[in-house]
């Protein structure tokens, strides 16, 4: 019996990933949000979260709660936060194509504000902090209402 990367689910994978349960590396590819926007989009919100925080806090702890606040309060509802809106991406759940629920985004967030998951990706450019929760950054177009 030979075991190979699609028998494991892939390195980051798990079950239901884009690599387990017969999935293929492709799946998630045509709805995809590019890497240059998904970059750009977090750009534009951390500047914004910055502007705030030194508004109101003058701390640079600050904006990482106010980019944490955003996230929380955004994702669920919008299925995107203001940078993302911007570029035309959203954040959905895998299968669904629906914003992610409260404690999914919860997730997402505390690994995102954390940096190093979301500077781990796989071949779809989903980080580790997309992959825990289930949630794929998908072109606007890709998402459906809640």
């Amino acid at each position: 019996m030979v075991v190979d990367r699609r028998s494991l689910g892939g390195w980051l994978g798990g079950p239901g990933s884009a690599y387990g349960a017969g999935g293929d590396a492709g799946a998630l590819d045509p709805a995809r949000a590019s890497f240059g926007r998904r970059l750009a989009a977090i750009a534009i919100d951390w500047v914004a979260c910055l502007l705030i925080a030194r508004a109101f806090t003058g701390s640079s702890w600050g904006a990482l709660a106010v980019f944490a606040v955003e996230n929380l309060v955004l994702l669920p509802t919008l299925g995107a936060t203001f940078g993302m809106r911007l570029l035309g991406i959203g954040v959905v759940r895998l299968g669904t194509g629906r914003p992610l629920p409260l404690p999914a985004a919860a997730v997402r967030t505390v690994l995102l504000c954390l940096a190093v998951p979301a500077l781990i990706w796989d071949q779809q450019y989903r980080g580790l902090h997309d992959r825990a929760v289930g949630g794929a950054v998908v072109r606007a177009a890709q998402q459906r209402p809640r």
